[in-house]
């Protein structure tokens, strides 16, 4: 799994950071994603997935193949 995040496009609602704080976080200034991990590990594969699907913004793509 590869993960890239769409900065342009994340409206700060934080939801990513909810759910996969591991892997996402928010930068202080105005919310936008900042992602930590760009290769999490299986154990966060579940999470992942489900940060992209509630994303209002969709401004994170999931790479399932990498």
């Amino acid at each position: 799994m590869n993960i890239t995040v769409d900065e342009d496009k994340c409206c700060g609602a934080g939801q990513c950071v909810l759910i996969t704080p591991e892997v996402f976080d928010q930068r202080d200034e105005d919310g936008i994603v900042v992602l930590l991990d760009a290769a999490p590990g299986e154990e966060h594969h579940d999470a992942v997935r489900e940060s992209a699907q509630v994303c209002p913004a969709a401004a994170i793509t999931v790479d399932e193949d990498a």
